[in-house]
């Protein structure tokens, strides 16, 4: 196994997809995602996994279970499994982050160039990893 090394930060700088999977381990997951201005993950609640977010770029606020704080670039945040959250961009950049799901939560490869195709996508993870 070659496993995953690369420049995170300019991957995620360069990603313009809502949702791009990098990576795909039997136990954990990495993600890019870009929100444009006033747009936001949606409420969300992943009762058997954990989630790390770091934000690379731009202004907003996640909310876990109805804390909300501000976020910046360079803040890290984890939300625990069975939380409710959501990450809302409420800058006028696009916001570039990364997430870790841990265990994977989208399938393999999984681009979603707009929030629109992620919503009306039904794919998961289906145990199959990158290598």
């Amino acid at each position: 196994m070659k496993g995953f090394v690369d420049d995170i930060e300019e991957l995620t700088e360069e990603n313009s997809s809502f949702r791009r999977v990098l990576y795909t381990a039997k136990k954990m997951q990495l993600v890019v995602m870009a929100l444009r201005p006033g747009e936001e993950i949606g409420e969300e609640v992943h009762n058997d996994r954990d989630q790390f977010f770091r934000l690379e770029k731009g202004n907003g606020e996640i909310s876990i279970d109805g804390t909300i704080s501000e976020i910046k670039t360079g803040t890290a945040m984890i939300v625990p499994a069975g939380a409710r959250h959501n990450i809302k961009n409420t800058g006028d950049e696009t916001l570039k982050l990364y997430t870790l799901y841990a265990p994977p939560n989208h399938a393999d490869g999984t681009v979603h160039t707009t929030k629109l195709a992620a919503e009306a996508s039904k794919e998961h993870f289906d145990g199959k990893t990158t290598e």
